[in-house]
């Protein structure tokens, strides 16, 4: 695993390998040894798999609030996505600023993605699936979002955007006294 910083302090893009054989391929998902300078210490409590069947469909943009915040490290592993980091922290040098990677199942790339940053995605492919580690039990009463079109965020989706849950449509733009989050 080659881990390689992105613009965001905390947000790392993970490039794995596939080991192909006349059988198919192998490649290693997680590993606390090699993912450690990424995780910090910090361990997975939870993994939760999506499928989203129609592309165009952007699911987010999701966070956890303090004291339930969470990282995350996302794989996809079947189809394409265009999956999104948003610095949402308070204080941070790249406050409201945005990364993204296209994670497919033949590119095995992961992201790494840490508290208080929100996350999204966009499925390219029909039948997208994605992976996800996280750090931190799911707590509905801490879950919260953006609006995937924020104008302060600015975020260039790939496709135009589709099928939103209505979750995902109810949540309000930035505020001018949006502060960020406390992490």
């Amino acid at each position: 695993m080659k881990i390689l910083s992105t613009s965001i302090e905390g947000v790392f893009t993970v490039e794995t390998s596939l080991l192909p054989d006349n059988r198919g391929s192998f490649s290693r998902l997680f590993c606390e040894r090699e993912l450690g300078s990424a995780f910090g210490g910090r361990k997975v409590v939870q993994i939760n798999k999506s499928i989203t069947a129609t592309p165009g469909t952007v699911r987010g943009i999701h966070y956890q609030n303090p004291p339930h915040a969470e990282m995350k490290l996302i794989r996809c592993t079947s189809g394409r996505v265009w999956d999104v980091a948003v610095d949402l922290r308070a204080g941070s040098s790249t406050f409201l600023q945005w990364h993204a990677e296209e994670l497919t199942s033949e590119n095995a790339r992961m992201l790494v993605i840490s508290e208080g940053c929100g996350h999204g995605f966009q499925v390219l492919e029909p039948d997208s699936e994605l992976l996800y580690l996280h750090t931190a039990f799911y707590n509905p009463e801490f879950e919260s979002g953006v609006m995937y079109n924020d104008p302060k965020l600015a975020i260039t989706w790939p496709l135009p955007a589709l099928d939103l849950s209505a979750r995902d449509q109810k949540y309000p733009p930035i505020s001018t006294d949006f502060t960020g989050i406390k992490v």
